[in-house]
This record gives structure tokens, sequence and C-alpha cells, in this order.
């Protein structure tokens, strides 16, 4: 069989250069137009068998009775960079900030390397190009378009700025969080700031409510589980001396297990009810589940250590993170592994985190992730 790490090592160039084309023009969620196209225009090229879902794509080649997937994302964030590099996003306000430009490059270069040794494959091959995994769900969108109907196990692969450039990193069971969202409005009596008796002040009540959840962690939560509750918005009043007649807040918690995750939204349910009751304010609670918990099969996990360790690289543990990640909805359904591939470079300044104005990524790991998915690609063996 040919070596993956030697034919991603001849494309490099290639595969550096769409990441700097994706990366100075960045698409929000769902508006991936120009990247798509790209993608197609290579897919189609190479002789993948295409499929569009809406600025998605899903690509097929190989034949056999087993199918595994790969899986890249395609969508920025609405952040304005910061880098003065040469590939300096050219988009006002957008930015590929976590990384998701490098992710369909380097599944691109999967992608052409596959085609070029398909008489080589023992199985079929999915490749889905996602759009909207920041907050959209574009997973699910994916899911709903065909993207696992006879797939076998999937593979995702991410650039992880906590981990040394080159290193495969690699977690059984939970990796990554579900995600929950609440929104919450304290609604009291406007009036006077000098005159508060006259008024029911909801004020003080969100004070007490947002104190109040942070003991779900604190006191109700074993602390041998991970968990966060953070209320990240607070909006309310419009002078100094006035009481507003409602307050609003809203936040986030994380969580590894869906029970978990149900009694968290119970309780901040529960907890901001009570609390405005006490108060005398009235109250509209809305919690919701936007996604659960990205949860990597053990077996998977193991023949992706195999696979990367007979290419000689460099493989280690990489901590749970109570981040969220799309993926996970590809995992409840079928198995697989979500993988990280260290990007962190001190010598080059390539210490930012994830969703950072000044992110970047140590290009030089790109074919490492362009031959671990060919590889992975080739040894599957179900």
């Amino acid at each position: 069989m040919f070596n993956p790490l030697e034919e991603a090592m001849k494309i490099k160039d290639e595969i550096i250069s769409w990441r700097r084309e994706f990366h100075m023009y960045p698409e929000l969620g769902y508006e991936e137009e120009r990247t798509s196209k790209i993608v197609e225009e290579h897919l189609k090229e190479w002789g993948f068998k295409i499929k569009r879902v809406g600025t998605g794509i899903i690509a097929d080649i190989g034949s056999g009775e087993r199918t595994v997937a790969l899986r890249a994302d395609m969508d920025a964030l609405p952040i304005q960079e910061e880098n003065e590099v040469p590939y300096k996003s050219r988009i006002p306000g957008k930015m590929h900030a976590c990384g998701h430009d490098a992710h369909t490059a380097m599944l691109l270069g999967a992608a052409k390397i596959i085609a070029e040794h398909e008489e080589e494959l023992n199985n079929r091959v999915r490749l889905i190009f996602q759009p909207a995994e920041e907050g959209g769900n574009g997973a699910l969108k994916m899911i709903e378009g065909g993207a696992l109907e006879n797939v076998d196990a999937i593979f995702g692969l991410h650039v992880w700025a906590e981990l040394e450039s080159g290193v495969i990193g690699l977690r059984k069971g939970p990796f990554l969080a579900g995600v929950g969202k609440f929104n919450v409005k304290i609604i009291g009596k406007g009036g006077h700031g000098a005159a508060p008796q006259y008024a029911i002040d909801p004020v003080p009540a969100v004070a007490e409510a947002i104190l109040a959840l942070q003991r779900i962690v604190a006191r109700e939560i074993d602390p041998l589980e991970s968990a966060v509750v953070t209320v990240g918005k607070v909006q309310g009043g419009t002078a100094f001396n006035v009481i507003p007649e409602s307050v609003e807040f809203e936040g986030t918690f994380r969580f590894f297990t869906e029970e978990l995750g149900g009694f968290i939204r119970q309780r901040i349910a529960e907890i901001v009810s009570e609390v405005a009751k006490a108060h005398r304010c009235r109250v509209e609670v809305k919690t919701e589940i936007l996604g659960p918990p990205t949860i990597n099969d053990d077996r998977m996990v193991e023949l992706v250590r195999e696979v990367a360790q007979g290419l000689g690289l460099k493989v280690g543990e990489v901590r749970k993170t109570l981040g969220g990640e799309d993926f996970a909805f590809y995992l409840q359904r079928v198995p697989g592994a979500f993988i990280a591939l260290g990007i962190r470079n001190e010598k080059k300044g390539i210490i930012y985190p994830h969703h950072n104005p000044r992110f970047d990524v140590d290009e030089d790991v790109l074919p490492l992730g362009t031959a671990l998915e060919v590889a992975i690609a080739f040894n599957f063996r179900g």
C-alpha cells in the first residue's frame, strides 16, 4: 500500500494554499457558498459522487459493504481578525478563528489522495463538508440530508490550540460537553429610585437569582462530575435613578451526561422562579438543550491510535473540555471518534485560543491531518 504521509507531503503546498484561500474569504454558517463551490469543483474533478445539502456537500467514492465517513466543517465566526499575515481575512467582521478553514483544506487534500488510489479501497468512503457548526447545528441538517445513510463509522478532525503542534490528541468516552442555554426575564414594577417602596424592584431579584444559580454546581452536583452554569449577559434599566420594570439575563450550561443536563435545566427553572416569587416578581424562563455531549467510541479511538502510530505520528491524550461541538449528533447515531490535532507553536507565535481574533494555525501540521484521514479511510475494517 502507498504511504499516506508521503502522499500528503507531496501536496503540502496545495493544502496550505487551499487553507489560505478559505481563510481570506470566510463565510458564516449557512452562507458558505464560495467555500462549498470550490470544494465541489475539486471533488467532481476527482470523480466523487456529489450530493448537495444546502451549502453542505456529501461526497462518495469507492464501493464495498462498509462505509467510513470523514467530516470537516466549513463555517467561520463573526470576529474581526487582528493578525497581520498575508492571508488575513478580507471580509470585515468575519474570521476563521476556530480552524474550520484548516479542516476543509485537510479533508480536501485527503479527497485528492483517496481519489488517486481509489482502486486500493476496500470500502466506500464518504466525505462530509458541513456548514454551520458554530451554533447552527449544521450536523443535523447534514444528517437530515442523508449524510449517515449506510455509514458504519465516522471520524472528525479538529485543530487544537492547547496541544503541541503535530500531536494527535485522543480521548475515549466523553470528550466535549453537551450545551444548554437559558433566557430569564424577571418582571417587577418600575418606579423612582428615591421611592423604592412604591415599586417592585427586579434588580435585586436578578442579582440573587444569578448567585443562586452558582450553587447548582457548587452544592447540588457530585464534585467528581464536570459541569458549568454561566450567566453571560444581563440587560435592564435606562437611567441611574429609575427602578426598571424588568431585567433580563441569559447564559449557558454544560454537562457530560444527558441526565445531568436535564437536571441542571430543571434546577435553573426552579431556582429563578422561586427567587422571583420571593421578591414579589413575575418571571419568564426558557431553557433548552442545544446539543448533546461528544462521546467517542472506544474501539474507534483505538483504531485511530493504531493508524496514527503506523504513520509515525506522535499520539497523546487530550483533556476533556466543556466546549461544545455538533459532531456529537453524528456520534449519537453511529460509532466514531472526534480527534484533536495540535497546532500550538510558541516559536511561531501561534499561542492564541480558539475564537480569539489572533487565533492562527501552524500550517506545517496540515499534511499530518490529511495523512491521518487518508489512513483511516484505507484501514477501516468495521
